[in-house]
């Protein structure tokens, strides 16, 4: 009975868009995946879709953030100094941008999984539902960090319920690589509603290769 209730919260929550997934100007939905229909300015850590940012330069704003009307960063270690500034205002999506660069030695750092798993766990308990994502798949695969497979369906579930698209995508990635395809359906179609096109194309695949009916 405890795992058809915990069943009944997974499936059942999450089916809404998380408010990260909106842009700040427009207030749009931003497609998923978001790195390839936005980008995530250094100077205000706002995540523009590429419509307003297009819209900004044909306005005549150039480069210029068109949130918060900053110049672009001249080198990366002013993008990062303007990164350290969000982050010490306790800004969870610059601390999770931070681990990344630490984690994949980006903007002048050097590589430290370590320094970059403590960011994304002090971002995740902020609330980023990236953090939570990144964690989830980095615990569940043991990528830099010791496998946990448990701990990285806790971070995944509890990102999905809030409406993390990735993380619900991953969920039923995991799902269908354990045999369970009812299960993996089923993250596949919320997140196929949530615009997701790589579920879309997986349920496809499911159903035209005959392990879901």
């Amino acid at each position: 009975r405890v795992a058809e209730l915990k069943d009944e919260q997974l499936y059942s929550q999450g089916h809404e868009r998380s408010e990260g997934d909106f842009c700040p100007l427009c207030t749009l939905a931003i497609p998923p995946p978001l790195q390839e229909y936005a980008t995530m300015r250094s100077c205000c850590v706002k995540t523009l879709c590429d419509g307003c940012c297009l819209s900004a330069v044909k306005s005549g704003l150039g480069n210029i953030c068109p949130f918060c009307r900053t110049p672009p960063a001249k080198n990366d270690e002013e993008a990062l100094g303007r990164i350290q500034k969000r982050v010490a205002a306790r800004d969870p999506e610059a601390i999770r941008y931070l681990g990344d660069q630490h984690y994949y030695g980006e903007c002048g750092l050097v590589k430290d999984a370590s320094r970059g798993f403590e960011l994304w766990s002090e971002a995740a308990d902020l609330g980023s539902l990236k953090a939570s994502s990144k964690l989830g798949m980095a615990y569940y695969y043991g990528k830099g960090v010791a496998e946990d497979e448990a701990k990285g369906i806790r971070y995944l579930e509890s990102a999905a319920m809030q409406g993390s698209v990735e993380s619900r995508y991953c969920l039923g990635c995991v799902e269908e690589e354990n045999g369970n395809v009812d299960r993996a359906v089923r993250h596949f179609l919320i997140s196929a509603k949530l615009g997701l096109k790589q579920s879309l194309d997986k349920i496809k695949d499911l159903f035209s290769d005959g392990h879901a009916t």
